[in-house]
């Protein structure tokens, strides 16, 4: 890896991560509450965190390819930072929904803002490249 992108790199590690932890609270929780695989539904704390795992691939699919445009075509350390924001959301997020679903609004705020501020510095950085 290019120590140009070395920022990036570091929050994509962290999102894998974290992607990797709510996959592994999904197991503990199937094998805690008793809802055999394939089952997605069968105990309302199970459903809690099997969704959080599910929100988490949802956004990561838009995140990760966001994240790594804007450190190409704008800056790796400002999407790193913005990486960095998702990260400790998707953490924010999980531990609110767990608890509470309807307690999971800060956390969502905390991933989607990131995405779309990388989105948008992705566009920009694009477009300033292929206009004269």
């Amino acid at each position: 890896m290019s120590v140009a992108y070395s920022w990036s790199g570091l929050a994509t590690l962290a999102a894998l991560l974290v992607f990797m932890w709510t996959g592994s609270m999904v197991a503990r929780a199937r094998t805690r509450l008793g809802v055999p695989a394939p089952a997605t539904t069968g105990h309302p704390e199970f459903e809690r965190v099997f969704r959080v795992q599910m929100n988490t691939l949802e956004q990561i699919v838009v995140f990760l390819p966001a994240l790594w445009l804007a450190a190409v075509v704008v800056s790796d350390l400002w999407a790193a930072v913005a990486g960095a924001v998702w990260v400790v959301g998707r953490v924010v997020y999980a531990h609110a929904y767990y608890a509470d679903a309807a307690k999971r609004g800060p956390g969502f705020v905390m991933t989607i803002a990131p995405t779309f501020i990388l989105l948008i510095l992705a566009a920009i950085g694009i477009l300033r490249g292929r206009l004269p």
